[in-house]
């Protein structure tokens, strides 16, 4: 019999959320899984190494293991210490809540599949644009058939999709898009109270989002009821920019060099 793929699943909600019990079941279809989650909800924890601590790692089952740190401390220490071979996967989520546009950056969910990339490990996020009570059923499904397709076709380097699910039945999906990432804002996002003593605090949460325009995005494809899948790149360097910066630049700089 062959060896099953092993497949390295986390997530940023912790090792007890339903989202990552039913991505991991349904995983399960396609090969071996291991659970290297969270203790606790890291939400927005974004790809932040916990270095100023020891971190410990807790077997809580047959491949199943939490771990007192991030996103991004659960894949680095899966893959360099927990696991004895390298995964040939990792899938981070599913997130209950869409990580679209802006978001992205803060998302801790995004971070880990960051995380497995640099690593060199085929890898995505997959999110659920739902409301508690969420069902996973079909993001978990869709995430089992992405993971079938990356096995099978693999991705381009230093790639990994973002994968954002709209809620719903498979009857009410309207389909598949392949999308760029979005813009998004928000306003009124900063909460200034009191705590019961009286003492002013700010509280960042909320707000009213700003959506960009472009019918081409992550964004709009959710909300016109579409699986969006967003492919993201290691290398965030703007070569427009960089070929503007080194056109109409150059002289300037180097004239601040000279001191002339």
């Amino acid at each position: 019999m062959a060896e099953q793929p092993l497949i390295l699943v986390t997530n940023d909600d912790g090792v007890l959320a339903p989202g990552l019990n039913s991505l991991a079941a349904e995983l399960a279809q396609v090969g071996r899984v291991v659970v290297v989650a969270p203790d606790r909800d890291c939400s927005a924890a974004s790809h932040s190494l916990t270095m100023q601590r020891p971190l410990r790692v807790k077997e809580l089952g047959h491949d199943i293991f939490s771990v007192d740190g991030t996103p991004t401390d659960c894949v680095i220490l899966a893959v360099g210490k927990i696991l004895a071979a390298t995964p040939v996967l990792v899938v981070s989520g599913i997130n209950p809540g869409p990580n679209l546009c802006d978001d992205i950056s803060y998302s801790g969910t995004v971070s880990a599949a960051i995380e497995g990339t640099m690593l060199g490990i085929p890898s995505f996020a997959v999110s659920l644009a739902c409301e508690d009570p969420c069902e996973y059923d079909l993001a978990a499904s869709f995430a089992a058939r992405t993971a079938r397709m990356i096995l099978a076709q693999g991705l381009p380097p230093d790639t990994l999709l973002n994968v954002n699910v709209p809620p719903g039945e498979a009857a009410e999906i309207s389909g598949i898009k392949f999308t760029r990432q979005g813009r998004r804002r928000y306003e009124g996002s900063i909460k200034e109270t009191n705590d019961p003593w009286g003492r002013g605090h700010f509280w960042i949460g909320g707000g009213t989002p700003v959506w960009g325009e472009g019918d081409d995005t992550d964004a709009q494809a959710v909300l016109a009821g579409y699986i969006s899948i967003t492919p993201l790149h290691l290398d965030r360097t703007n070569y427009g920019a960089l070929d503007y910066l080194s056109k109409g630049w150059a002289d300037p700089f180097r004239n601040m060099e000279t001191g002339t």
